[in-house]
């Protein structure tokens, strides 16, 4: 087993690490401050020295208290642990006369050499290792925007920190020297391979979140075509073969739900739930779900959360579960009640086979997005919501940018088999048992009972047949029963026979947004306690009613108008 060494004292708590960010204009000393702030930032002011912002920040083990200054005089009087320089590695001879007067200070000090990117443009080769050996303090290569290097700079100051060993003053006239010396012009211009164009896709500000919302509809549409080219292989075929069978007694009734059961799992497994996986476990492998994360933190702070929390989200598109479990280990307080109650939203692999199996084959690719968007807008709109209402400041995270990769093959087929085994352990006994009583239930009229008791809800609310009280209240098992038991319910599998596009629409909505599942439930009470776990399954209730009711008479109100 491995082992990684811990380097010690810790800072937390009361002896928290306090860090200055400092740098003249246009170093990009805010865009550092940005990649790294938590979700409340902090407006602070010293004496005559003009206002300041800071943040707390995870950095590994260790925390810290960022405080972006503005001036040397805010400098003096904040007293910091350690300074972080930002300089501009383009104009580096400015910046270093501003780095010897910091050396003055006597405190510890590290330098983020920013914008390596537009030197290399440039032509410029700086000398890291040459500079640091000359100024005695750690020198960091980054590009603040697309967060290289931001990780490894404040792991730097941590250490400079713990250190305690403050660099040398050098003579102010000095840093015309020091900016030739580490300087080369007419370095050779890289060429600008795919990872250069990825970067510039996923990571840049102009385009990184375009480049993110892209990837999400590429992966739809992906799994939309090949799950339906799929399906006609499978499923389709085995649904054919079944319908053929129509029992009448007890054992041939219980034989034909065991049937339909194992198929609705292969319609649902097979075709949708196994490629949506093994898309997001390719975009972890390679790379590309940090950068993702990356660029949509800003965004995420907007909901009281971190970019980082996004590829726990991500990972709710395959299973609420393990998103949970990832929520659970990486964040703490107010961040992660906030994103356990919104995962329970995210639509699951299961939910989302169910939406491509039947938005996907009646209301074509456009009603697949509507029902994904319609599942966006209130995972937004929740998210402004319970940030209110668990107000507080998580403490920022300092997101990981790592190389490229290609897919590992032997790792793949093992992730996807953990993050799909359930369906042969827990979620195939569910289904067929599921299958059966809603068999036995409509074949000696107990089933009645049951859609009477719902039918304010399903008929007079949601405007769908009585009938499909009994899947929607199993589906709180596993969502994988609710569209075996809508076969068998309708007592056919061409479901657009027995309902309109609207009702189908309304169902698929409500659907995604209640209670997710009984697992999904367990580990959530394990995650935040009985008390949000109950909490959130009475929201995630509540706004499915309130949600999928206020489309259903909208889209109703919009047909009214249109005839």
């Amino acid at each position: 087993m491995a082992t990684v060494p811990l380097r010690r004292p810790f800072f937390r708590g009361e002896r928290r690490l306090r860090i200055a960010l400092v740098g003249l204009p246009a170093a990009g000393k805010s865009t550092i401050f940005r990649a790294v702030e938590s979700t409340c930032v902090r407006p602070g002011r010293a004496a005559g020295s003009g206002a300041y912002d800071e943040c707390d920040v995870d950095i590994g083990f260790d925390e810290a208290r960022v405080a972006r200054l503005p001036s040397l005089r805010a400098l003096r009087e904040h007293r910091p642990d350690v300074i972080v320089q930002v300089l501009d590695a383009t104009a580096l001879e400015r910046h270093l006369e501003f780095t010897l007067e910091l050396l003055q200070l006597g405190r510890p000090l590290v330098l983020a050499m920013n914008r390596m990117d537009e030197a290399r443009e440039k032509g410029l080769h700086i000398g890291i290792r040459v500079l640091a050996r000359r100024l005695g303090v750690p020198v960091v290569p980054t590009i603040g925007n697309m967060g290289y290097g931001i990780r490894e700079l404040f792991a730097a100051a941590a250490d400079a920190a713990r250190r305690g060993v403050s660099p040398l003053p050098i003579a102010p006239r000095s840093a015309a020297i020091l900016a030739e010396t580490a300087t080369r012009p007419g370095g050779v211009r890289e060429r600008h391979d795919w990872r250069y164009w990825l970067d510039e896709l996923f990571l840049s500000p102009r385009w990184g979140l375009l480049g993110s919302i892209a990837v999400f509809a590429a992966v739809l549409f992906v799994v939309f075509d090949v799950s339906v080219r799929i399906d006609a292989l499978t499923a389709a075929r085995l649904v054919e073969w079944v319908s053929a069978w129509q029992p009448e007694t007890t054992p041939g009734v219980v034989g034909r739900a065991v049937a339909d059961g194992l198929v609705g799992l292969i319609a649902i497994v097979v075709p949708y739930m196994v490629p949506l996986v093994l898309l997001l476990i390719v975009l972890e492998q390679t790379g590309i779900m940090a950068r993702i994360a990356f660029a949509v933190d800003r965004v995420f702070h907007r909901l009281g959360l971190h970019g980082g929390v996004a590829l726990p989200l991500l990972l709710g598109l395959g299973c609420n579960v393990p998103a949970l479990s990832a929520v659970g280990a990486s964040t703490r307080g107010a961040e992660r009640t906030i994103a356990s109650l919104l995962i329970t939203f995210v639509p699951c692999s299961a939910r989302s086979a169910i939406i491509l199996a039947l938005a996907g084959k009646y209301l074509g690719v456009w009603g697949v997005m509507a029902v994904f968007a319609v599942a966006a807008a209130v995972i937004a709109a929740m998210g402004q919501i319970l940030r209110h209402r668990f107000a507080g400041a998580a403490a920022g995270q300092i997101q990981e940018i790592p190389p490229y990769a290609a897919p590992r093959w032997r790792a793949l087929g093992r992730e996807t088999w953990l993050r799909t085994r359930d369906i042969l352990t827990i979620v195939t006994p569910l289904l067929v048992a599921g299958s059966v009583v809603l068999a036995l239930l409509s074949h000696w009229g107990g089933d009645r009972w049951i859609n009477m008791a719902l039918l304010p809800i399903t008929q007079w609310w949601l405007g769908l047949p009585m009938v499909l009280g009994v899947p929607l209240l199993f589906g709180i098992l596993r969502k994988e029963l609710s569209l075996v038991m809508i076969y068998q319910a309708l007592g056919g599998f061409a479901v657009d026979a027995y309902l309109s596009p609207t009702q189908m629409f309304t169902f698929l909505v409500f659907l995604t947004l209640y209670v997710p599942c009984i697992s999904t439930f367990a580990v959530m009470m394990r995650t935040v306690g009985r008390r949000q776990a109950l909490a959130s399954v009475s929201l995630s209730v509540a706004v499915a009613l309130a949600v999928s009711g206020a489309l259903r008479f909208a889209l109703q109100a919009a047909q009214s108008l249109g005839a």
